[in-house]
């Protein structure tokens, strides 16, 4: 019998009706039962949430701190185990689940220090002896709202920024993967963080997202994935006047100029676009390639893709895991079946992957299509799959203009040695993240992370600039 993970609310482990949580890769087994919770779990949850709010915000920085350092600590101790459990419920495979696992728990502990910062504002008055400064205070109830594709470093980059502010929170996981969140919250309760802090609720994302928009102490919603779900958080929780984070799509570019180290620039092209099964909201989906070293990168690309091996990410020498579930599967092969229809060349994949154990899971061939031009559906929609599309550009005003000639903004990468062309891309791109000579998939926590136009609404996420969410500032004059 599969195990049970129960939602947590006000301190407490609450059963229920469950849902199963199916591997990708192997769809015989189940990675575990959840239970589903309703529109009146979140209500009580955000009923608890705000009854333990003024104990939590009146808690020293550095307390907090201290228990941020216990869950980082705690889930240090599985982090084999959370590897593991993440490459049977996501797909990914087993290095980059870990990679996750170890991203996770080096953002509480950054978090974690901010306890003892928790940076204000200090400056002089113009008046004769008024002392003048600005602190931060937490906003209260928050709801984060999860994405499947990093089940782990996703609702970490939101639950510690939110807890060092002195925040309550109700975490909504995915319900493809909601193990890898579970096992934060498990952290948080095994480290002592008091009952009604942190809540989990998994369950229907419309019945369990209508009710956080609807409950009377939320505060914040912090959410990542789709663009339409977004926009349905943003006109909904509007009408309350709600404080609101969204990261949603991206069509990322990645411009490869002729005077770019080729042979890296492959690599990271097909870095970019193919590991995590092209999952990633980051993911190169449109490589832009100046038109003297075209034909020769569109083969090269071929080449280093016959070289990829799908499978089950739990086996060693495995470079591409399934689509996380017969939906995200189902519009990889409609987006290929439309590249095919535009007039795209398809020159390489395209298939779904049969046979064996292939059979058990949702497995899809590392997809290329070449001459793709602007107005071609698989150059303007997310895929959310291993779907690459090569556009051909004159030099590198063009590819530019190309780059940025889409609703989204959220990243984008340059291939070149030519320092101007860098230049003229951090300051001409129009994307939120940007990358030279690196894939345009791969962040770290310490900076600022977040896109533009319509990927992304609201403050933006990690680094200090996290806190900007999470807090809200009182400032005071004092006359002595």
């Amino acid at each position: 019998m599969p195990e049970v993970f129960r939602n947590y609310i006000n301190g407490e482990w609450v059963d229920g009706p469950t849902f199963e949580n199916r591997n990708p890769a192997n769809t015989d087994e189940v990675v575990g039962l959840f239970v589903k919770g309703t529109g009146d779990d979140v209500h009580r949850a955000a009923d608890a949430a705000q009854a333990a709010f003024a104990g939590w915000a009146n808690m020293p920085g550095p307390a907090r701190g201290a228990l941020l350092f216990k869950v980082a600590d705690i889930l240090e101790k599985k982090f084999d185990q959370l590897g593991e459990e993440m490459c049977r419920e996501e797909g990914k495979t087993l290095p980059e689940a870990k990679g996750e696992v170890r991203r996770a728990i080096n953002i509480f502990r950054y978090f974690g220090s901010e306890g003892s910062r928790l940076p204000g504002h200090l400056v002089p008055s113009e008046r004769d002896r008024v002392h003048m400064f600005a602190i931060r205070k937490p906003i209260g109830v928050i709801g984060l709202i999860n994405p499947w594709n990093f089940p782990i470093a996703i609702p970490a980059w939101k639950l510690a920024p939110a807890l060092i502010c002195g925040n309550t929170v109700i975490i909504k996981p995915a319900s493809v993967s909601p193990l890898s969140s579970w096992r934060i919250v498990e952290a948080c309760h095994e480290a002592g963080i008091p009952k009604g802090v942190v809540n989990f609720i998994a369950g229907s994302g419309g019945e369990i997202g209508k009710a956080l928009v609807t409950a009377k102490p939320l505060k914040a919603i912090s959410f990542t994935g789709s663009c339409e779900i977004g926009e349905w958080i943003h006109t909904e929780a509007s009408k309350r006047r709600l404080r609101i984070q969204l990261e949603m799509g991206g069509k990322n570019p990645t411009i490869v100029l002729a005077d770019a180290d080729f042979k890296s620039a492959v690599e990271n092209v097909v870095n970019a676009a193919f590991f995590s099964t092209g999952q990633k909201c980051t993911a190169t989906s449109r490589a832009i390639v100046e038109e003297s070293i075209y034909d020769k990168f569109v083969e090269a690309v071929a080449e280093r893709m016959s070289k990829l091996k799908v499978g089950n990410g739990m086996e060693p020498g495995i470079d591409i895991g399934p689509a996380v579930d017969q939906g995200q599967l189902e519009t990889d092969l409609k987006y290929i079946e439309i590249g095919k229809q535009e007039g795209a060349r398809l020159v390489a994949g395209g298939n779904r992957l049969t046979g064996g154990a292939y059979d058990k899971g949702y497995f899809v061939e590392p997809t290329l299509f070449a001459d793709v031009t602007e107005t071609m559906r698989i150059a303007q929609e997310e895929v959310f799959g291993p779907v690459l599309a090569v556009m051909k550009a004159k030099d590198f005003t063009d590819a530019l203009r190309i780059a940025n000639n889409i609703p989204f903004g959220l990243s984008a990468s340059v291939q070149t040695t030519n320092l101007s062309r860098v230049f003229e891309f951090v300051y001409g791109a129009e994307a939120g993240l940007l990358t030279i000579n690196l894939p345009s998939a791969g962040v770290e926590y310490q900076l600022p992370f977040g896109g533009t136009k319509d990927s992304s609404f609201g403050p933006k996420e990690q680094g200090p600039a996290a806190l900007d969410f999470y807090s809200d500032y009182k400032t005071v004059y004092l006359k002595y």
